[in-house]
């Protein structure tokens, strides 16, 4: 006697049968700058060009000179400066410097090299 299956089980197997498409995460980015200072636009200038060909459409980036805003520095628990703080995905990760050693910022944001 052949085993008849039911249509729940059926659409229960259609189910099981589709991939799941895992999405890229989108990055959460803040950039904690003193002011219009040389080193200041260096790090935003590397770091938008990184993001550009790492994560391209995937991230936002907010830029925060703590002359301006010295609050959100505060809160932020900024201690130095350019300081980059990933927000999401997480975990939480902090990097300071001007981000002109791609390899050690693709490390610290937790970006898989292809």
């Amino acid at each position: 006697m052949k085993r008849r299956s039911s249509p729940a089980s059926q659409k229960r197997g259609a189910k099981r049968k589709k991939s799941r498409v895992t999405e890229k995460p989108n990055y959460v980015l803040r950039l904690y700058v003193t002011g219009q200072t040389p080193r200041s636009l260096k790090s935003v200038e590397n770091l938008q060009r990184l993001c550009e060909k790492h994560l391209p459409g995937r991230f936002s980036l907010e830029v925060i000179d703590i002359y301006q805003q010295p609050a959100l520095a505060a809160e932020g628990q900024i201690i130095a400066a350019p300081t980059l703080i990933k927000a999401m995905p997480l975990p939480l990760r902090r990097l300071v410097g001007d981000f002109s050693d791609a390899n050690r910022v693709v490390l610290g944001l937790d970006l898989k090299e292809a």
